[in-house]
């Protein structure tokens, strides 16, 4: 029988810049259990609600994540619209759609390039994030942030896109589509990545579903299950199916995230091409008293937000499960069985965002 040791991996890793730790139990160099130690992070947001009133907490919503900003910001004002029955202005729910979509386009290729680096490609994942900087152009050009934006309100958006932007922005899809085209036929054929990532970490489709894995982890199994589809925002209104692989690895999940970056290009410019005239913000009037719960397509995976306000402007609960809370469970299954010299890369398949995690 071989011997077992325990190996601890993280907070800091050089391939893994999240303050995630395990306990690997090792069997030569074989993993047999990770067990998790969540909780570095601690910062208290949810309880903020009982300090800022509900329309200053956007800015405290949207800070749960950088790379997650946007999104994060947008469920809570959607929570908040259902609870005081305001009716998004269509223009507003299109802005909202591209800016999501702009900020899936960012996560993806940051996380591309995590990747490239974990594997040695240091080239790629220069030109992984020299493409990402692009995205953050648009997002400086139209917001005036490159990571925090704060443009959600409740009701709408604070700033508005003239047809200059929207032009511009359609014109730099096309352009990053074309850069970004060479890049995937490296990811997607190069030898080396092919043998680093395929058969590792493998979830079969009942396993992602009944382990409660989410986003671009559950569709590599083959379950063609996304939030968008339930149509909030302008979504409902755009063309676009889930983009799924059948073999439930590590490559699976690159070739995934890959195609979503491709899919999320095509929806920018169908938002563009179809955002109506008319007020970006509807009017606010009273404080919401009730509650709603409400999810949404994060790069990640579908994150749940739930408010529960009690009439005053200062809500009684604000609660968020993140894409990578859904996730672990199934990483810590998928680690079973792996080399140690894998984890690091296993674990970054997942796109995990500990930040998200640890509110």
């Amino acid at each position: 029988m071989a011997k077992q040791s325990i190996v601890p991996f993280g907070p800091q890793h050089p391939v893994l810049p999240e303050p995630v730790h395990l306990d690997l139990v090792l069997e030569d160099e074989v993993v047999v259990e990770a067990v998790p130690s969540i909780g570095f992070v601690h910062r208290g947001l949810e309880k903020l609600v009982e300090t800022k009133d509900f329309k200053q907490y956007v800015y405290i919503a949207e800070r749960v994540c950088g790379i997650c900003s946007f999104g994060h910001g947008m469920g809570y004002c959607q929570c908040l619209e259902k609870i005081m029955n305001i009716e998004l202005p269509p223009r507003a729910a299109y802005l909202r759609t591209i800016w999501m979509e702009l900020s899936r386009v960012h996560s993806h290729l940051l996380w591309l390039g995590l990747l490239a680096d974990a594997m040695g490609f240091e080239s790629l994942f220069m030109q992984s994030w020299r493409l990402r900087e692009k995205v953050l152009d648009l997002f400086d050009m139209t917001t005036g942030g490159r990571v925090i934006f704060s443009v959600n309100c409740v009701g709408g958006v604070l700033k508005d896109m003239d047809q200059t932007m929207l032009k511009t922005i359609a014109a730099a899809t096309r352009e990053m589509e074309k850069e970004l085209r060479p890049l995937a036929e490296t990811f997607l054929k190069d030898y080396t990545v092919g043998h680093r990532l395929r058969g590792l970490g493998v979830l079969d489709a009942e396993h992602a579903k009944l382990m409660g894995a989410v986003g671009p982890m559950l569709r590599a199994s083959g379950v063609a299950f996304d939030v968008r589809k339930l149509g909030y925002a302008a979504y409902g209104e755009l063309d676009f199916d889930p983009v799924t692989a059948s073999d439930g690895d590590s490559f699976a999940r690159c070739e995934v995230r890959i195609k979503e970056i491709f899919q999320s290009l095509d929806l920018i410019r169908q938002a563009v091409g179809k955002i109506p005239d008319g007020p970006i913000a509807a009017p606010v009037k009273g404080n919401p008293n009730g509650e709603h719960f409400m999810r949404i397509e994060q790069p990640r995976g579908e994150a749940i937000y739930y408010v529960k306000a009690n009439g005053t402007k200062f809500i009684d609960r604000f609660r968020l499960r993140t894409p990578t809370t859904s996730n672990i469970p199934p990483m810590l299954e998928m680690l079973k069985g792996c080399q140690l010299a894998d984890v690091a890369l296993l674990i970054l398949t997942i796109d995990p965002c500990i930040s998200c995690t640890e509110r």
